[in-house]
């Protein structure tokens, strides 16, 4: 029977097929990080049993630590140290793979777990966190669970899931200047719905795909989970191999042609079939901006706030009154042009290399608009290096934006740090909920190349009509 890669990569991993849609799967790698994996180690050792494998388990402390320079194991958020300190403890006791502040290896689990080669095409990896989906960017099968699942999959290394529905998202054409792998998947997302992935594992194909580097891939990945999905992929190629190679957790020399080998079959078989289709062309793509308080409540920069008048659905014409009441803004007026009080570019979504490389392009001999705060939260110690090696922090410091240590930081209002009372942002991230990063806060999503014009405008800006 013709395969997707979805189901290639589900096949390799179950071990039984327990009825009513659900599996036990075999999980290759488990990733914790401070705020969840505390809670799963610490039960763990408290039942008595022990980490399986703790070589294939890792973690990294991303979400609560502060981002400010010199930082220590204080944090601004209540209890948060005890998290950091107990979460240290139960990962040197259990023998698992700790990436402590400190390291240069320490960042977002998601930004790590790609840069390290723990993230391998056809690898199942689960992590305590929604946006686990990230590293199907290299053909990998990730998904988020919650802290008892994570308990349950160190001990046994497998875990009971329904198996999901595939679906295929197409992307034709090529990108238009100044469009990016996240404003495809916001395009997806506004089109289709926060719920129209619900159920489904989905392949992302197509000639724009292709032509993604793997970074953009996993932003692309990033937001399956906002889309409503299990997870998400991209089918491993030559980019996926030659950015997995010589990596710290990638398969050595001796058996790198082996692997290779395997994943070279993980493609989708030319005649397999899927749940469900989805064709986005992507001459119709602008650089996207959100104006409400869900992913889905977006549309291009070029455009204007859209009119509850004009939807037919009663409770989505109530959900947006809602938005637009929270966000402050009114029908019919120009996106472009509202005036911003923060930008912010980091997380697990765009904080990587390439996002920061692409915003310093834009602020380069540029100032940020006065009384304007703008941070970046490089994703990873090694990206913060490898960032300033380039010299990509001067940059960024020159415009008026903090450089800050690695970490989740302001994405979701993390080591009690946030934007003010009502304060309008431009933000990198993934979520624009209602006091996501901060009480009141209005968050706009965009990618970083938006953010950072945004910012110099000192107001909603399309990257391609800056000066």
């Amino acid at each position: 029977m013709p395969r997707t890669v979805i189901e290639k990569i589900w096949d390799e991993h179950q071990i039984a097929d327990l009825g009513d849609g659900t599996c036990l799967i075999y999980t290759d790698r488990v990733f914790l990080h401070e705020r969840t994996g505390s809670v799963a180690l610490k039960s763990l050792e408290a039942a008595g049993r022990q980490v399986r494998n703790p070589e294939q388990v890792f973690c990294t402390m991303d979400h609560i630590v502060d981002t400010f320079p010199g930082r220590t194991d204080e944090t601004r958020m209540p209890g948060g140290t005890a998290f950091i300190q107990t979460t240290r403890d139960a990962a040197l006791s259990a023998g698992i793979n700790l990436f402590d502040l400190g390291d240069t290896r320490q960042g977002i689990a998601h930004v790590v777990s790609p840069e390290q080669g723990i993230a391998l095409p056809g690898a199942t990896i689960v992590c305590p966190d929604s946006h686990t989906g990230t590293l199907g960017g290299l053909g990998a099968l990730a998904w988020g669970i919650g802290s008892t699942e994570a308990e349950h999959a160190l001990a046994t290394k497998t875990l009971v899931v329904k198996k999901p529905k595939t679906m295929r998202v197409t992307f034709t054409g090529q990108l238009s200047a100044g469009v990016t792998a996240k404003d495809m998947i916001l395009t997806l997302i506004g089109r289709h719905s926060a719920s129209g992935g619900i159920g489904y594992a989905i392949e992302f194909a197509g000639e724009a795909v292709c032509k993604l580097s793997i970074e953009a891939r996993l932003t692309l990945c990033n937001m399956t989970v906002e889309f409503g999905a299990w997870s998400g992929l991209v089918a491993p190629d030559h980019k996926t191999f030659e950015y997995i190679n010589g990596r710290p957790y990638a398969p050595g020399e001796s058996l790198w042609e082996q692997a290779v080998e395997h994943w070279q079959a993980l493609g989708s078989d030319p005649d397999a079939t899927f749940d469900k289709e989805i064709e986005i062309n992507c001459a119709d793509i602008a650089p996207q901006i959100t104006w409400g308080t869900s992913p889905m409540h977006e549309t291009g920069i070029d455009r204007l706030v859209p009119d509850p008048n004009d939807e037919t659905d009663e409770n989505k014409r109530a959900a947006m009154e809602r938005a637009l009441e929270y966000m402050a803004l009114e029908a019919g007026t120009p996106l472009e042009g509202i005036p911003i009080d923060a930008a912010f570019i980091g997380s697990c979504t765009n904080s990587r290399l390439s996002d920061l490389r692409a915003a310093a392009e834009i602020l380069e001999g540029r100032k940020v608009a006065e009384g304007i705060r703008a941070i970046c939260v490089p994703g990873s110690g090694l990206v913060k290096q490898a960032a300033e090696a380039e010299g990509i922090d001067k940059i960024f410091m020159a415009a008026g934006f903090d450089w800050r240590e690695s970490g989740c930081s302001m994405c979701f209002f993390a080591g009690g740090e946030s934007f003010g009372h009502e304060e309008r942002v431009v933000s990198s991230t993934n979520r624009n909920f209602e006091n996501r990063q901060g009480p009141r806060t209005r968050t706009h999503l965009a990618s970083p190349a938006t953010v950072a014009a945004s910012a110099i405008e000192g107001r909603l800006a399309d990257v391609r009509n800056l000066d």
